[in-house]
């Protein structure tokens, strides 16, 4: 039975970031754009994190929301995020490219792999968005990453978990199948029967209001789940939840 599974962290700001290093999360998937499911961040955030914590942060390479088919110029600006945030020590990289079928598009996904060198890359969730769950499988591994992000080709791991065991069973040592979305700790005991469930992805969050503030009610500046007094925070006791599992 596997031991010691790591505990991934995605991060929307600094508050966030540093609560999930406190509280003993073992790597960050450091994004923005929280409504979006997760943009590339800025490089003064990283260099910040840098700085002041020392577990190993992946930064989240996607140039924009929406699907995962992008064009030749998309991934151009993919690859020069991958050089700047390497020459600023990122510990690893996360992205996923698809073509119009549903397909792995290998070509570009192998280039900004290589790109990336030595740090290891995850293909993210764009894995759900796939037409064929087997078939990307083996083309992401013939890719190089080292790493597949999924929630099992639903909204969330719950109702993914019979295609997430499918998954663990198949690539068994050849990569590893990180669950994600809405997972929960209660989720892991029958992937950990595979033997090859060795990480796990949570974002443990949760909404605080630090206290009341001036607004306008009659300016709205964005669309997102979240209002103008509330911050995406990490719950300790959720991270500390997840860690007596492990």
């Amino acid at each position: 039975m596997a031991e010691n599974i790591l505990l991934e962290s995605p991060v929307f700001n600094i508050e966030a970031a540093l609560k999930a290093y406190k509280y003993g999360v073992d790597r960050l998937e450091l994004c923005s754009s929280y409504p979006e499911g997760g943009l590339t961040p800025g490089a003064g955030l990283f260099t910040f994190l840098k700085s002041k914590i020392d577990i190993p942060i992946f930064v989240m390479i996607r140039p924009r929301g929406g699907n995962f088919v992008y064009s030749a110029e998309e991934v151009e600006v993919m690859k020069e995020e991958i050089r700047i945030f390497s020459s600023l020590g990122a510990d690893g990289f996360v992205f996923g490219i698809l073509d119009k079928n549903g397909s792995v598009q290998k070509n570009p996904c192998k280039e900004l792999v290589d790109l990336a060198g030595e740090k290891p890359c995850t293909f993210h969730r764009a894995f759900d968005a796939s037409a064929d769950f087997k078939k990307s499988l083996d083309d992401v591994i013939d890719c190089g990453f080292k790493r597949i992000l999924t929630s099992g080709g639903k909204n969330n791991v719950s109702e993914g978990l019979p295609v997430l065991l499918e998954l663990l069973k198949k690539a068994k040592d050849q990569i590893i199948i990180m669950p994600g979305g809405g997972m929960m700790p209660e989720l892991m005991e029958p992937m950990r029967e595979t033997a090859y469930l060795k990480e796990v992805h949570a974002s443990c969050k949760k909404i605080e209001r630090p206290g009341k503030l001036y607004e306008n009610e009659e300016v709205q500046f964005s669309t997102a789940p979240l209002g103008f007094n509330e911050n995406l925070s990490v719950d300790q006791k959720k991270v500390l939840h997840f860690k007596s599992f492990f």
